[in-house]
């Protein structure tokens, strides 16, 4: 059965006149949601300290950041666009003790609620809405009178208005333009995970570290080993990107595509995709969330170590040197 899609026709911004929404998080969503709200006219309240980069951004976009608490008190829809780590703190300390019964929670991302993170009141509406891209790219493309595709869910509907003002929000914020599609906490939060560690970051990650150590280990430069592994990657995603795998395979060589059927099923082997089983096995038994958060409880001591042996790896090295040469793809440093 195919997802079901909304449209601007679908719904409208009306269950937001007049209320007022809390965007807590001035970062990479939270920026973009809270700018489109209030180009889309709703009456949007920001809360970041303001001595952070965040919120000396929050300022120069024409907000006055505020203490969660204080915008958690006027707020008839809080968007929680914080990390996922910290949420249930936050919300512990700040959101819980001052939000309003008959209010709304609007999360970007299902985690925390789907995981048991955070357990809302009974009394208030639970939704999310997840833009299926970066924050500066659902930026960027309302401005230009577009918008990014958009997930839609209800988690509690305490006052069988939850839908609606989700439609709203997603609105708001661009997602009618090209599509709001439908689903639950449930399912948003593990495909999402599951994508991440297995694809497109985790897998990702590891299958460019393999390829680069196999072709220096075999004594191919370092720099040969970096173009054809990692940079690249640019112009075959940008391929499928747009036409899928079979326009990638158009555009590429009779030679690239023979060695994409030969030798692709010899990498990616059933072994490889037990190993993905049990990851989707390990996010849908909440394994993943308890070593997450028993790591970050531990002050991130594994995450921290992993980034920074990652920092010393060849093609991170390499890399950056290469990067120096090519003005065109703007790089960046990273100074962590």
């Amino acid at each position: 059965m195919a997802i079901e899609t909304l449209y601007d026709k679908d719904g409208s911004l009306a269950p937001l006149q007049g209320k007022t929404v809390a965007v807590l998080g001035y970062g990479s969503q939270g920026h973009a949601h809270s700018q489109n709200l209030r180009d889309s006219g709703v009456n949007v309240i920001v809360a970041n300290r303001k001595e952070s980069a965040n919120g000396k951004k929050a300022i120069e976009d024409g907000f006055e950041p505020l203490p969660v608490a204080d915008a958690v008190k006027q707020a008839d829809l809080v968007i929680i666009a914080l990390p996922d780590e910290v949420q249930p703190d936050v919300y512990e300390k700040d959101i819980a003790p001052n939000l309003k019964a008959g209010a709304t929670l609007g999360f970007t991302h299902g985690f925390n609620v789907h995981f048991k993170c955070i357990v809302p009141p009974e009394n208030v509406n639970v939704i999310m809405v997840a833009p299926k891209g970066p924050g500066h790219t659902v930026r960027s493309e309302f401005e230009r009178g577009g918008g990014v595709p958009c997930l839609a869910a209800v988690y509690q509907d305490a006052d069988g208005k939850a839908f609606d003002i989700a439609m709203a929000w997603a609105i708001g914020v661009g997602g009618g333009r090209s599509g709001i599609m439908k689903t639950s906490f449930k399912d948003e939060c593990e495909t999402d995970l599951f994508g991440e560690q297995a694809v497109l970051c985790g897998g990702l990650s590891a299958m460019i570290k393999a390829g680069f150590e196999t072709l220096v280990e075999a004594g191919y430069r370092p720099e040969m080993a970096y173009f054809e592994v990692c940079h690249e990657l640019k112009l075959i995603i940008n391929l499928i990107e747009r036409g899928g795998l079979s326009y990638m395979r158009y555009s590429i060589s009779n030679t690239a595509e023979f060695g994409d059927y030969h030798t692709g099923p010899k990498i990616v082997t059933p072994e490889v995709k037990a190993a993905m089983k049990k990851c989707l096995d390990d996010i849908q038994s909440g394994e993943f969330a308890r070593v997450f958060r028993d790591d970050y409880a531990n002050g991130f001591k594994w995450f921290k170590a992993q980034k920074e042996l990652d920092k010393t790896h060849g093609v991170e090295v390499v890399g950056k040197e290469l990067r120096a040469m090519m003005p065109w793809v703007k790089p960046v440093v990273i100074d962590e």
